[in-house]
């Protein structure tokens, strides 16, 4: 395997640059590779700029204002190309919005700009003026099957299949979408790293960018939310179990999605009778953390659909949703894809050896999905476009997942 990857939004990024004005938001957890990708559309420009919050004399240069990074950026000579102007977690400068909004309204004609950040950017809104208009946002996600596959920047909603190595599947499956320990495939190398990702959101994040103080009972909270992957949520029992209120439950649960631990699958109650409305799911960021088998494969599967929607929805593609199905019946499928506020399809995640679920064609019947796929992860590669079909079909997960993003 490569040991740097270029991500599926590069591409996207260099012709963002050349067609609008709007300065690139990129966020997304801490090591995902924010700073490769500034770093190799940094390369892309003749003259480029790298300013990080979190050193020293960059943080200097902010704090003194626009005309310390105009000079340092050279914006005041005329310039044969534009110059790209990269900020990183530059969320926790108190006043960043009102610092961007000036930079940007004096700048804009000279250069264009790239803000990252492994907090959500739109989380993390601090006093001062709306940068409404001034950007567009992008979320930075693990490495997926189909990114493993160079996928071309999802310009279409599903492409055709291909199939992913086995060392790749493998490493995957294992070590999980985080580039580092995915490249490096490394039992050793993976702990190092899973100790020291969770001291720093724990030890630093938390403590840099909120006022909890109860760190050591957040923890706790965290880990229980990797045993209920998938589940429907009990905030009592949560709230029981690490012994805080239920609405410090439902706020540290919101602070950890900010910080990207985990996010939330919400139920589809739309033309769904007697459907869940209230309980969500959680999924982590990082399905290499959880032990169950039956949990990670789901989870894997979740994080690439949240991806999928994510891409589709912020590069123009429409405005895309994901969702699960349940209803008081106990009828039940894990995901459900919506485009334009429509159900599109449903996918449930299955072992090989399952037979096809009731539930898919129950709930296909009700949503009028398109398609409706039970996934299974542990199945052989089919060199077969699974979008063909609109009747449920058992799908193998490296086909499924080779057509997404």
């Amino acid at each position: 395997m490569k040991k740097v990857m270029k991500r599926h939004l590069h591409d996207h990024f260099i012709d963002h640059c050349q067609k609008y004005r709007q300065m690139i938001f990129l966020s997304g957890p801490r090591q995902v590779g924010k700073t490769t990708v500034a770093d190799m559309l940094g390369a892309e420009f003749v003259d480029n700029r790298y300013f990080n919050w979190d050193d020293t004399d960059d943080r200097a240069l902010i704090l003194n204002g626009q005309k310390e990074i105009s000079e340092a950026l050279g914006l005041n000579r005329l310039m044969a190309e534009l110059p790209l102007c990269m900020f990183d977690e530059l969320h926790k400068y108190r006043d960043w919005r009102n610092f961007l909004k000036g930079f940007f309204d004096k700048n804009e004609k000279k250069t264009r700009i790239l803000v990252t950040g492994s907090a959500s950017l739109k989380t993390f809104r601090r006093s001062g003026d709306s940068l409404m208009g001034r950007y567009f946002s992008y979320t930075l996600h693990p490495i997926s099957v189909a990114e493993c596959l160079d996928v071309k920047g999802g310009r279409i909603l599903n492409r055709q299949p291909a199939s992913i190595g086995k060392d790749e599947w493998e490493a995957l499956w294992k070590y999980g979408g985080f580039p580092e320990p995915f490249l490096r495939a490394s039992q050793d190398f993976y702990n190092l790293w899973k100790h020291l990702k969770t001291e720093q959101l724990f030890r630093e994040d938390l403590r840099d960018l909120t006022r909890i103080q109860e760190l050591d009972q957040m923890e706790m909270l965290a880990r229980l939310l990797r045993t209920q992957v998938g589940q429907l949520t009990s905030y009592s029992y949560m709230a029981k179990t690490v012994r805080i209120s239920v609405d410090t439950v439902r706020r540290w649960i919101a602070t950890l999605e900010s910080l990207y631990f985990c996010f939330t699958v919400r139920p589809w109650y739309k033309n769904v009778a007697r459907s869940l409305r209230k309980e969500p799911k959680y999924y982590l960021w990082d399905w290499s953390q959880l032990d169950d088998a039956g949990a990670r494969a789901e989870n894997m599967v979740a994080s690439a659909l949240l991806k999928a929607v994510h891409w589709w929805t912020e590069t123009g593609k429409g405005d895309f949703g994901l969702y699960f199905l349940r209803d008081k019946q106990k009828h039940e499928v894990d995901f459900l894809v919506t485009r334009n506020q429509h159900p599109w399809f449903l996918a449930e995640v299955k072992s090989s050896g399952s037979q096809l679920s009731k539930s898919l064609m129950y709930f296909q019947k009700q949503t009028q999905a398109e398609h409706a796929f039970q996934v299974a992860l542990d199945a052989e590669y089919v060199d077969r476009d699974c979008f063909e079909f609109n009747s449920p079909i058992i799908v193998p997960g490296k086909t499924f997942l080779s057509q997404l993003v």
